[in-house]
């Protein structure tokens, strides 16, 4: 058999995985009007505590994600609506031969719609490549709590981050007009930025909350407050009537409590919730 007619190798299996989610407040109640939802991403629905919103879970039925795999969000919160939408558990992105793993969230909510996002932690194993944007379009009146924890290798496991991609982007539009863009982006060798003192000082976790809403000032100090003596790296502020807080840290778990807290601290004041966080958070 000649080269030419040698069997070619057999392209490598890519996922695209999707899901919209639509909730509506009708007669004077919040629930789910719209579900579409694709493997490998699906969505459950536990029964909320009470004074808690609609709960919608997110889960990778793959257990991660790898190069040249897609999954994209899209939820939508219409007027006076109130929904929460949270990661059942730990992203896994692996490692790459080449293509890039992409996640796509587009989160909108109307006016007097309170939506919340709160996935849990994205961990990169070394190798992977990451593409991954956020957009939050919020009407006039609406409020947005977004969040994201990114966490470089498994420490579990004594594996770094020595080399990948990771981008991450965020936009934020409040009535239409874009108020925020910020994007992070981190390609090849990864340990010098990673390491460095005007880079990430050596940080194993990164965290990023944001908040589109009223009050965010108030919010910003008790935050600022809450973490007087973290002894990871933490500020918070806000651009054009943005809250935006940042985490980095050496130690994922304690990143992760100090998330966890603040994000407490924020539905309470911001969306005037029960200050705890989902069932799910502590499994």
């Amino acid at each position: 058999m000649s080269a030419s007619t040698l069997p070619s190798e057999p392209a490598l299996a890519r996922m695209h995985g999707r899901a919209e989610l639509g909730f509506v407040r009708l007669d004077g109640a919040h629930r789910l009007g719209r579900l579409y939802q694709r493997a490998p991403l699906r969505v459950l629905f536990p029964d909320p505590a009470a004074g808690e919103p609609p709960q919608a879970a997110l889960v990778t039925t793959s257990g991660g994600l790898a190069g040249g795999d897609l999954l994209e969000l899209s939820v939508h919160a219409g007027p006076g609506a109130r929904a929460l939408v949270v990661g059942s558990a730990a992203e896994k992105i692996y490692r790459s031969t080449g293509a890039d793993t992409r996640v796509d969230v587009r989160l909108t909510a109307e006016s007097g719609a309170l939506l919340e996002y709160l996935p849990q932690e994205t961990i990169l194993f070394d190798g992977a490549r990451l593409r991954r944007a956020t957009r939050i379009d919020a009407a006039a009146g609406a409020t947005v709590l977004a969040g994201e924890i990114l966490v470089f290798g498994r420490a579990a496991r004594g594996e770094v981050l020595t080399h990948g991609l990771v981008r991450e982007t965020w936009e934020v539009r409040r009535d239409g007009r874009l108020t925020w863009a910020d994007a992070l982006h981190l390609d090849g060798a990864l340990r010098r930025p990673l390491d460095a003192a005007a880079g990430f000082a050596g940080a194993v976790a990164a965290a990023t909350l944001v908040l589109a809403g009223a009050g965010p000032q108030d919010l910003r100090d008790a935050l600022r407050a809450l973490h007087a003596d973290y002894p990871g790296r933490f500020a918070a502020g806000i651009v054009a009537g943005l809250l935006v807080a940042r985490w980095l840290d050496g130690d994922a778990q304690r990143l992760r409590a100090a998330f966890g807290d603040s994000w407490k601290i924020a539905r309470a004041m911001a969306l005037a919730l029960p200050a705890t966080l989902p069932r799910l958070w502590n499994i």
